[in-house]
């Protein structure tokens, strides 16, 4: 079962138009069903192998949502980032960089992109993987541009240059840890410490006029591991 359109109606002749109320209702129907009155019950119900599969067929699907996204963003980002002399070496468009150190490098830059759109709130995940990129640009050696393009940068710039404690941000990436540990030693104890004085390693770039349609959504990254 691949084509879209009939994975959505098998599902909706099970959800109906509101699902918690359909929820609600077979919640009510059920009570007093036996064990005889079971295939009848879900049948009418419209409870059945085929909404199962379509479900986790649904779900399948939905879990490569992000990457697309992911994928699409940095090509759609090519004609506004290349200049007149500039080549691309490679892009990695998957789950991860797949063996590549970045998701861009051409023969003038190297670049990371962020498709994720920041709420300001609580938001360490997000920020731990925002300086995991940073940090790997600009530290990685090479004489050509870093670039990190995010969908808005305010919360960005305002995570960089805050109090936040390395120790926190490092912590679920005990290889990026080691790394920064056997660079750095205790000279930064905070974010804000560290890119004071790396400012101008990587230029950040907000890419939301190029994506207006990811511009109110909330993307999630795609899972790239710990040490992805």
């Amino acid at each position: 079962m691949t084509n879209p359109v009939d994975i959505r109606d098998l599902l909706v002749q099970f959800t109906g138009p509101d699902l918690t109320q359909t929820l609600a209702r077979i919640e009510r129907a059920v009570r007093g069903v036996a064990a005889n009155d079971c295939a009848s019950f879900l049948e009418g119900a419209g409870v059945g192998r085929e909404a199962l599969a379509a479900a986790a067929e649904m779900k399948r699907l939905a879990g490569q949502i992000n990457v697309t996204i992911h994928a699409l963003g940095i090509l759609l980002c090519l004609p506004h980032i290349l200049e007149p002399d500039e080549r691309v070496e490679y892009v990695s468009l998957g789950a991860g960089n797949t063996g590549r150190e970045f998701d861009l490098e051409t023969n003038l830059r190297v670049a990371e992109f962020k498709f994720i759109r920041w709420r300001g709130g609580a938001e360490s995940i997000r920020q731990n993987s925002v300086f995991k990129d940073y940090l790997l640009l600009a530290e990685h050696p090479t004489v050509k541009r870093k670039y990190l393009y995010l969908l808005g940068t305010e919360h960005a710039f305002k995570f960089l240059r805050g109090g936040r404690a390395l120790s926190s941000v490092l912590s679920r990436n005990d290889k990026l840890q080691k790394m920064f540990v056997e660079r750095f030693g205790e000279a930064f104890r905070t974010v804000g410490d560290y890119y004071a004085v790396h400012a101008g390693a990587v230029e950040i770039v907000d890419v939301s006029p190029w994506l207006s349609e990811l511009a109110e959504e909330l993307i999630e990254e795609p899972d790239a591991g710990a040490d992805g």
